[in-house]
This record gives structure tokens, sequence and C-alpha cells, in this order.
């Protein structure tokens, strides 16, 4: 019965919304976090099953973006498990009608290197009708000056490295994610997958983000106020913690 129920979704997925997003834009930096990238594009990869969607890679140049942390200090077991993608676009290359753009998180996001991808973002964000940031992500945000005045949350286990950059901003500490206008901030990592399918059910409608999480065999996250690891990572962060 559970097999015939999950190829009934598969021949019959559920209706879709009137005119939600088409047009996706991921950005890639050197050091990037794997699953900050790959999360939301999985998630993405199943809606574009049952809809029609447009996914663009972004980096500054055509080479091949590697997770390699940009100094040797970043890697001290010498590791090699360094998993890397190549773009579809530069920053010049990029589509201009994007509907929404990503920004992932990592060890990249503090690099002075990133001047030009900080520069992107806040040229194109007046042209997007939404801006999602993954996990530490959210600095490459406040850097741009997109978060000022915003509430926004970020990775607890690098909170106070990340808060830094938005003096400006008001942080959020429990939150899995947070909603400000037309931008969506997530906290750590996995976060970006909870943060995607609730950008789907808001945008394409409960049953087809639940389609998505039942074909991704994942368990959602529904709680946007509260995430758990707040209080794992709470040694890391500044302000006060408080439960809902």
């Amino acid at each position: 019965m559970q097999m015939k129920n999950v190829l009934a979704q598969r021949s019959n997925p559920p209706p879709a919304v009137v005119d939600p997003p088409v047009k996706y834009g991921m950005i890639l930096f050197q050091a990037f976090e794997p699953l900050d990238v790959f999360g939301p594009i999985q998630a993405l990869y199943m809606l574009s099953r049952i809809r029609r969607l447009e996914l663009a890679l972004i980096s500054e140049t055509m080479d091949v973006v590697t997770t390699r942390p940009v100094v040797a200090a970043m890697n001290p077991m010498n590791s090699s498990v360094f998993p890397t993608i190549p773009p579809t676009h530069t920053l010049q290359t990029a589509p201009k009608d994007l509907d929404v753009l990503i920004i992932p998180g990592g060890l990249g996001t503090r690099s002075p290197l990133i001047n030009a991808t900080i520069e992107y973002v806040s040229q194109t964000y007046p042209k997007l009708e939404y801006l999602i940031t993954v996990c530490t992500g959210s600095a490459l945000a406040a850097r741009a000056g997109l978060l000022d005045g915003r509430r926004a949350t970020t990775n607890k286990a690098s909170w106070s490295n990340t808060v830094i950059y938005g003096p400006k901003t008001k942080w959020i500490p429990h939150a899995r994610w947070v909603v400000d206008g037309n931008i969506w901030t997530s906290s750590g990592i996995s976060a970006g997958i909870d943060t995607t399918l609730a950008f789907i059910e808001k945008m394409y409608g409960k049953d087809n983000a639940t389609y998505v999480a039942n074909m991704m065999e994942y368990e959602r996250h529904e709680d946007s106020s509260w995430d758990p690891f707040a209080d794992i990572f709470k040694p890391n962060m500044t302000g006060v913690l408080t439960r809902r």
C-alpha cells in the first residue's frame, strides 16, 4: 500500500500555485559548505520533477569551485575531503532575471578575496524577488549591507564570528530560520534544507513541500522560531538566549 501511495505521488503530483519563482541562482565560492549548496539544490531538484525550474551556479570565474579552505591553517589535519562543483555562469554572465538567489555559508565567507561576490550580491538584490542565505551565508548578505535593520539568524556554532558582520542587524538567536520581507536567513548547514522546504511551502503550497520532503525521505524541522543547536552551541554565542 505504501509503495502504491509513493507511485501515485510520482504520477499525480500535487497541484501547484500560480506564478511561483522559476529562475534560481546559487552563489559558489572557494571553501563553501557542501550541504549548504547541495541540500537546497536537492530540494529544488525534487521540485523540478513536478515544476519547471532553472538553476544557475554562479562563481567569479568558470573554474571548478572547491570546498578546500582558502588557507592551510583551516585544514589542520591536512585532509583531502573537499568536493568540487563546476559553475554554469560567472558573475558577469549570470542571468539578469533571477527570481531567487541563494547564498551558502562556509569558511570562505570570511575570505578577504570575496569582495567581487559581495558586490555582485549587493547589485543583484534589488532585481530579485527573494534572497535566501544558508548558514554563515548571512555574513555575505550582511557585508553587502542587505541585513541592516532586518531580523536574521545564522549558524549557531559560528554565531560570534558571523554576527560581527552585521552590527545593524537584529540577530535572532534561537531561530531555525527567519523571514524579513523578501530575505530568508537560516541557521547552520542542514537548516538550509528546512528553510528551502519552508520556502517551497510558501511559494508552491504545502502539498508540494510535503511531496518534496517525502521524496527526499527527509523529516522536516517545521518550527522556524526554535533551533535546538542554539542550546548546544550556547557557549559560542553572544546575547541572551531565551526560549519561546
